[in-house]
């Protein structure tokens, strides 16, 4: 290493992970090295060895087989940990057999390269039983953290998992008898991620921040990372599920490959330990909150400090959180309040800069309150949500020159929030699109614009968009609020999120429970990700439970039974399948103004009563068939509402 520059030679094929170390901070770089040979490829020949899949996961006694391209000379292989799993190889196939519960790696050679598959092995996967549902999520749709603690902090890895688990059988809440446990678990690339301490360097500066020292992987709540150890969930007795909340996951799998949605499992058991069903659901995670486009030294020239951009060529996220500092510092010099603050903190009296640079890194939410944080803020001082979105919805976006509180899409959020790799939005109502391919909903949509986000008095993660904003009467709405910002308000509360939820004047949906006191989250999914989702992984567990994605609507997926009703289903639905369409005569007859809130006025369908998934019913003597998406109508079977 010469000065700031670091030169890495390769000397043979594989996977390393490089450590730099300064007093302020680790930055890990991996490497991975293909195709290394003793001798020049024969004549004809491209790239090294390639595996199909690329991984493997599997449960105990399980087998899988791996296709080798590219061999050029008989191949030879060998496992890691024979514990875990043993290998064979014939002409281009390798023979996985799984042994035990555990990871490892299988390594294939031929004279000139090889390629590493990863294994890991685990248990099922199925998410029901015969008797029992499993229903598992993570609240926010997205946690952040910084990707550095050297300099400041806006928030910790903390990630929150729920769980309600489903007596198919009994069609109630299982709420005492039982444990439920989490663990790792790799999704369908083969990527599982057990450990976060060698991932961030938030243990280094945690009781700097919250003057607590948690064990490396131990969060700040006493709840540990996902490993390949089951660990335990709470019950929440008023709530009615189990909660796992401040899991220190970071968006970084065990081979450093950036994966910002791990998958965890999710085990219930009963008293004698006896296994009833478990769930695989995604933590997402994401350290895309960026602030370099216009922070970066030599980046845009409407935040350069006065002083000069600090130029720190250490690890990028130093370098702009060092020039926000410093550009913070030069803005708040003249202030009292901001010398007070500085020496109740007890910072140095020079400002946040030359405190960080001292090796104390500033938490934001010490002085700007966030109700991410409890218990943080200085009085006096704006919350942190005021204090961000207020000031920068002035800030023009420096690629563009408009101001991004003119901006109405997500891109302006994804100048900060996870963001352009990310995709924080990525739900239902996220992916909707017009006829030219153009979103329908964005951010804006429902939050309004970033000087609404901003305002003073709003309450931070408090103050946010319900659902019955949008969902009222039969229609869908494209946007939550009015063109000042404020919040729609209708009479049906049909879709209504649960009032005075989690506080007095608050009404949230990641709070919020409806059918069988089931967590609307539950069956809809989480906020930004709404069933079904953009990203594969996000949908595991709706088509675990149901065979298909989108929102958990079939009412076999947790009634063994499935009880015929009118108005007893999730939001006043009645019951789907052919017992309903074989029952629903003598209701529909009487009830014609009840059946056109979901089919339309004119009884011919609306996007609330589209088939979820390809449907046939046999209706007086002939066979009625239904596609995904297709609308269903009173004139499908008969003649409309009043016909034969």
């Amino acid at each position: 290493m010469s000065g700031s520059a670091l030169t890495i030679t390769a000397r043979a094929a594989g996977k390393a992970t490089i450590t730099v170390r300064n007093k302020h901070s680790t930055a890990k770089v991996a490497v991975s090295v293909t195709g290394s040979s003793s001798a020049a490829p024969s004549a004809g020949s491209t790239s090294g060895l390639t595996a199909t899949p690329s991984s493997v996961s599997l449960a105990p006694g399980q087998s899988a087989t791996v296709k080798i391209g590219n061999a050029r000379t008989s191949l030879s292989v060998s496992v890691a940990n024979t514990g875990v799993a043993s290998a064979t190889v014939s002409k281009t196939d390798v023979k996985i057999t799984a042994k035990k519960v555990g990871s490892t790696y299988v390594t294939v050679k031929d004279r000139y390269s090889k390629v590493v598959v990863p294994v890991v092995v685990q248990t099922g996967t199925t998410t029901t039983s015969s008797t029992y549902t499993l229903l598992a999520w993570n609240d926010l749709g997205m946690h952040c953290m910084d990707g550095d603690y050297s300099v400041f902090a806006i928030l910790p890895p903390y990630n929150n998992l729920h769980a309600q688990l489903v007596d198919s059988g009994t069609n109630k809440l299982v709420t005492q008898g039982v444990t439920l446990t989490y663990e790792a678990m790799a999704d369908a690339d083969g990527s599982i991620n057990t450990i976060s301490s060698t991932k961030t360097n938030f243990w280094q500066y945690v009781e700097n921040f919250f003057g607590v020292s948690p064990a490396p992987d131990t969060g700040l709540t006493g709840n540990k990372t996902a490993s390949l150890t089951p660990q335990p969930m709470a019950y929440d007795s008023a709530a009615r599920q189990f909660v796992a909340d401040g899991i220190p996951i970071t968006p970084y799998d065990d081979s450093f490959h950036k994966n910002t949605y791990p998958m965890v499992k999710v085990v219930a058991k009963d008293a004698s330990g006896k296994q009833l069903a478990q769930a695989r659901v995604v933590l997402p995670v994401s350290d895309e909150m960026s602030c370099s486009s216009c922070h970066a030294s030599n980046s845009d020239a409407a935040a350069k400090p006065q002083a000069g951009w600090v130029n720190d060529a250490s690890l990028p996220e130093r370098d702009w959180k060092r020039n926000i500092l410093r550009l913070h510092d030069e803005k708040q010099a003249a202030d009292a309040a901001y010398a007070s603050a500085l020496a109740g903190k007890g910072y140095d009296a020079a400002g946040l800069l030359a405190t960080a640079d001292a090796g104390k890194p500033v938490l934001c939410a010490s002085c700007h309150a966030s109700n991410a944080l409890a218990g943080t803020g200085v009085a006096g001082i704006k919350p942190l949500t005021e204090a961000i979105h207020g000031h920068h919805a002035t800030v023009k976006d420096p690629a563009s020159g408009v101001m991004l509180d003119s901006i109405t899409n997500r891109s302006s959020c994804y100048q900060c929030h996870p963001g352009s790799e990310t995709k924080c939005l990525r739900g239902v109502m996220g992916n909707a699109v017009d006829a030219n391919g153009k979103p329908t909903i964005d951010c804006q949509s429902c939050h309004g614009t970033m000087s609404n986000v901003g305002r003073s008095g709003r309450v931070g993660w408090l103050d946010e968009p319900n659902c019955q904003a949008c969902h009222h009467d039969g229609q869908r709405e494209l946007s939550a609020v009015s063109s000042t910002g404020i919040l729609k308000v209708w009479l049906d509360n049909r879709y209504a999120t649960n009032a005075n939820a989690p506080a007095a004047g608050f009404s949230l949906y990641r709070f919020s429970s409806g059918h069988g006191s089931l967590q609307c989250e539950a069956c809809h999914g989480a906020t930004h990700a709404e069933y079904p989702s953009s990203h594969r992984n996000d949908n595991v567990l709706a088509n675990d439970v149901q065979g298909r994605s989108g929102t958990i609507g079939e009412c076999s997926a947790c009634h063994k039974s499935v009880p015929l009703t009118a108005t007893g289903g999730p939001h006043g639905m009645h019951t789907i399948g052919s017992a309903w369409v074989s029952g629903h005569e003598s209701y529909a007859e009487s009830n014609k103004t009840a059946c056109a809130y979901c089919h339309g006025a004119d009884y011919r369908g609306s996007a609330l009563s589209t088939a979820k998934a390809a449907r046939s019913f046999s209706v007086e003597g002939k066979t009625v068939t239904y596609s995904a998406g297709q609308k269903v109508t009173c004139y499908d079977c008969h003649n409309g509402p009043n016909g034969d």
